[in-house]
């Protein structure tokens, strides 16, 4: 599976090649899918802990799927080597800020300072990269957002793991809300949640669904991703 998902990606990458030096955002058209493939992110957020986030990888490896991390930098610490197999085992990791501020109703420099330290953090552990931004509760200011080098991330489905933490209900409400393109938001310090991803990613892979991180997603879609800019779901 993950063989020939990297080959519709080449495809992708290919296509977007032919648009190099034109801005394409949003893309001009979709990227050349093969229809049957339906594609969707998942995204986890708050970690990582050790108790959840190692058994959550354990899942995503043995079913073939990929996610999007977006760590808090004060969870780091201890946690090296989990971040360390989130890059290696292929998925995406990007910046949810240092101490899980709010961004909304906070001094561009206290914002900017909570970004930087956990970007600095995630360089230090996994090198050079573009670790992309979740806002605490998916909101930034729009003076903010006109600062930042890297793209934003939000959602599509959010079912409310935090509030109910009860697998169940977690699993019924993606359900309802999930698509193709969706980027779902859960959060990996919850046993239930995890177990709720490892349930959606068993029930929807049946059903013909790929589960790529948010990058992989975009660029499935032939859009490319740019700094400032916050994506919702992988639709152009």
């Amino acid at each position: 599976m993950r063989k020939r998902l990297l080959l519709c990606l080449l495809a992708a990458g290919v296509l977007l090649l032919g648009r190099a030096g034109k801005t394409s955002l949003p893309a001009s058209g979709p990227a050349e899918i093969p229809s049957e493939n339906r594609y969707v992110a998942l995204t986890f957020d708050d970690g990582p802990r050790r108790s959840t986030t190692e058994k959550l990888l354990d899942g995503l490896l043995e079913r073939g799927a990929s996610a999007t991390f977006f760590v808090v930098g004060e969870e780091l610490a201890g946690n090296e080597d989990l971040v360390e197999r989130m890059k290696n085992e292929g998925h995406q990791i990007g910046n949810h800020t240092w101490s899980h501020v709010r961004l909304t109703g906070t001094p561009n420099e206290t914002a900017l300072e909570e970004l930087g330290r956990t970007d600095e953090a995630l360089r230090d552990i996994l090198g050079d990269g573009d670790y992309w931004i979740r806002p605490p509760y998916g909101m930034v200011e729009e003076e903010l957002e006109s600062l930042l080098q890297v793209p934003l991330v939000k959602w599509s489905v959010d079912p409310k793991d935090w509030e109910s933490r009860d697998t169940k209900k977690v699993v019924e409400a993606i359900r309802e809300n999930v698509g193709h393109n969706a980027i779902i938001l859960l959060h990996d310090i919850y046993p239930t949640s995890v177990e709720a991803a490892l349930q959606m990613v068993d029930a929807l892979q049946a059903e013909g669904y790929w589960f790529v991180t948010v990058e992989e997603l975009l660029l499935l879609n032939g859009v490319t991703p740019q700094p400032g800019v916050m994506y919702r779901s992988g639709n152009p």
